[in-house]
Parts: structure tokens; sequence; C-alpha cells
């Protein structure tokens, strides 16, 4: 996965990652926002989730300490991070302000 992903994140339009875990509350309370940007931007962007249990090694390496965590990645630079819940108005206009 660990290559896979730098592939991933090394695209040219933003790739926003999801640090995420299953047993999440407030990851379960992200999940629509993150399909309702993505449903407003298209192929603007890339949204990838990461389940931290699944891929601890990646997680670890990116330092999240807790879920969810958002990532913003472009070209394969990290643009942006934030943890906890975000509101969708204000997650386009960061996600914008970096296109």
């Amino acid at each position: 996965m660990k290559s896979n992903f730098k592939d991933i994140i090394n695209d040219s339009k933003p790739v926003l990652v999801d640090f995420f875990a299953t047993w999440c509350g407030p990851c379960k309370v992200l999940a629509p926002i993150l399909s309702e940007v993505k449903a407003e931007l298209g192929e603007a962007i890339k949204i990838v989730k990461m389940d931290v249990d699944k891929n601890q090694p990646l997680a670890s390496e990116y330092q999240v300490r807790g879920v969810p965590t958002l990532i913003l990645f472009k070209n394969g630079k990290q643009l942006w991070r934030q943890s906890g819940v975000i509101q969708k108005a204000e997650l386009l206009q960061i996600i914008q302000s970096f296109n």
C-alpha cells in the first residue's frame, strides 16, 4: 500500500486523504460531508479513505495521532491537515484555496 499511496498523492490535482477508523464516531459524521464535497467538486479532487487500523505504518509515517485526520496533498506535497470533523463549507473553501 505504501508505494501505491505515494503514487496516489503525487497527483497534479488535490488529493484529500481521510485517515479514519471504523469504530470512530466523528469519522462516521465526517463521511457524508466528504461525499457531499466530492459530489460538488467532482473530478477536481480525489478523496481517499485510509483505515488507520489496517494501515498503521502509513498512519505513523504521517503522524496521525487521532481520527479523523484529513490531509490535503498536491504533487506529493502536504498542503494542509486537520484533525476532527470539519464542516462542508469550510472544507470546500480550504480545498479551493489550493487549486
